[in-house]
């Protein structure tokens, strides 16, 4: 599937970067211009499902893997994924053969952690995805008036049919070796990489950092903090 893309910047050092579920490229809206200022050509995607790319009738990981390989230029410098985008890319990375990867609070374990959980998370989401911008801004106090605007769009946009695979928990699990030079930016209190599965993280060579205070969309959280978090790696 080619999916929807929005660009920032020109030339030959690419960075992609792939947002997390019920979101869209326009989480990146403050990312991708820096990016570009620093001699970027970024490529954020919509997977499968979410914005303006198309509906499917199967939703796994590993298709919106696919997917992303198979609409992204090859050999980027840098790629970058936000949880179930962190999953995603961690799927495609012998594919896309990046020079660097950075995974912002990867969706590397299933929250959801007993079946009774599991059996309510979709009602969770499909909760969630209804939600006013009110509820949204009480939720996320740090955020910009314009990320709850574009929160509420993307969650009207996001395929409800989606849900049962992006919870999948046979899945979400973290490498356990690092194909490229990767780095693991987390928020602070990460209910999906939690600090046992951070230090096999560090064991296996992966550069892992918190940003402290942050919640889990940490570039809408923390812009600055987020950046600072990339020094080095961008």
């Amino acid at each position: 599937m080619k999916l929807f893309t929005r660009e920032w910047g020109e030339g030959d050092r690419h960075a992609v970067l792939v947002h997390g579920v019920m979101s869209d490229s326009r989480n990146w809206r403050r990312v991708g211009p820096v990016l570009a200022e620093r001699g970027y050509h970024v490529v954020a995607v919509d997977l499968r499902g979410h914005g303006h790319s198309p509906r499917a009738s199967e939703y796994t990981a590993e298709l919106m893997a696919e997917d992303i390989v198979d609409t992204v230029p090859d050999a980027p410098e840098l790629v970058m994924g936000h949880s179930l985008g962190g999953l995603t890319v961690s799927l495609a990375v012998d594919r896309l053969r990046p020079e660097r990867v950075v995974y912002v609070d990867p969706a590397f374990s299933c929250p959801a952690a007993n079946w009774f959980q599991r059996a309510l998370a979709p009602a969770f989401l499909r909760t969630l995805a209804r939600q006013s911008a009110a509820r949204i801004a009480k939720r996320n106090p740090r955020w910009d008036p314009a990320d709850v605007a574009i929160e509420v769009e993307t969650f009207e946009a996001f395929d409800r049919a989606a849900i049962p695979a992006v919870l999948a928990p046979s899945v979400m699990r973290a490498p356990t070796t690092m194909a490229v030079p990767s780095l693991v930016m987390l928020a602070d209190n990460s209910y999906l990489v939690k600090p046992e599965a951070a230090e096999r993280l560090r064991g296996s060579g992966f550069d892992v950092r918190v940003v402290a205070g942050s919640g889990h969309v940490i570039n809408r959280d923390d812009h600055d903090g987020f950046m600072r978090a990339l020094d080095g790696w961008i």
